[in-house]
């Protein structure tokens, strides 16, 4: 990372510094600034648990993405619900046994952030997932035409 992103302290100072980076036709920057904010804003919640800290951040990769694409704040409100309802594994899992690709999935590998998707953090933790959350990861990840 970049040591003016690592500076950053606030998500507004990610923000304001990856609108410059695009404006100066710096996507590297812009993309770090991105996940910085990412990265701040999970670590607000004080997980006790590396596998929950790196939920949290996908939820807030996928809440940029989808702000990105909407033009205005939107958050991840069905994700949430789930992790009320459910828990934090529990809800992942019932995110990645989807048969098809889950939106966010899609929109976070379309914007190369595929290491903040669920499935990678249900790969990287696989100890805290179940057999079935692990194969449908696995099989997502999997480059398309690798068998």
């Amino acid at each position: 990372m970049d040591a003016r992103v690592a500076k950053l302290k606030s998500v507004s100072e990610c923000e304001a510094f990856a609108r410059n980076a695009r404006a100066r036709i710096l996507p590297e920057l812009a993309d770090q600034a991105l996940k910085r904010s990412v990265e701040l804003q999970a670590e607000e919640h004080h997980t006790d648990s590396e596998v929950e800290l790196e939920c949290w951040k996908a939820i807030y990769a996928y809440e940029a993405v989808l702000s990105a694409k909407k033009g205005h704040r939107q958050p991840a409100a069905r994700t949430r619900q789930m992790i009320t309802k459910y828990g934090m594994i529990r809800a992942v899992e019932r995110v990645v046994a989807r048969k098809t690709d889950a939106s966010g999935y899609t929109a976070l590998v379309e914007m190369g952030l595929t290491d903040l998707a669920f499935e990678a953090v249900v790969l990287r933790h696989s100890e805290h997932f179940s057999a079935d959350a692990i194969a449908r990861s696995s099989e997502r990840l999997r480059p398309k035409g690798a068998e």
